[in-house]
């Protein structure tokens, strides 16, 4: 199955000049959405995964299939103000201005198998921000994947180290 027939690519989204990667026909389409959990799963098998931790909000929609495939529980990676109990906070840059991720204090145990999983690799930084507060809290990153990477952006580049796959690469 090519998975690549099931993203729309949306050109001057969510600004001139950028082509935006739509992966909402991949979720409507339960064979596409079954493939692409399987090829994460199938990268993941491998890990010894303890939990999967995913990035708001995409990495909701691809890290918790995976992780009841896995068997595993799912830590969410948030923006500032989603999370009601204590966090830690990794703050990062963009390409114009900055942002900030939270996670329950608590949801990484020192020692635990972590695997990313997301939709999108563009420039790394939500990615890098996520591995920085996982190290934090003592866990072990496995691994990272994503549906998508746009090569072009280089964010690979910033998980130098780490086990990196992704379904698709454009």
């Amino acid at each position: 199955m090519d998975l690549k027939e099931y993203i729309a690519d949306i050109p001057d989204f969510p600004e001139p000049g950028v082509l935006f990667r739509d992966v909402t026909p991949l979720l409507a389409d339960k064979d596409a959405y079954k493939e692409a959990i399987r090829l994460l799963v199938d990268f993941a098998k491998e890990k010894d995964v303890d939990v999967i931790a995913g990035p708001e909000a995409r990495g909701f929609l691809f890290g918790c299939p995976v992780a009841t495939e896995l068997n595993c529980g799912f830590v969410p990676v948030r923006k500032p103000g989603k999370l009601p109990r204590k966090v830690v906070t990794k703050s990062y840059d963009l390409e114009y201005g900055s942002n900030e991720i939270q996670m329950h204090s608590d949801s990484i145990q020192p020692g635990q198998n972590v695997l990313i999983v997301d939709d999108l690799l563009a420039t790394g930084g939500t990615v890098q921000a996520t591995v920085s507060l996982i190290e934090q809290m003592g866990g072990n990153v496995v691994g990272i994947a994503f549906l998508i990477e746009l090569e072009a952006l280089k964010g690979r580049k910033l998980l130098t180290g780490y086990d990196v796959y992704s379904v698709l690469k454009y």
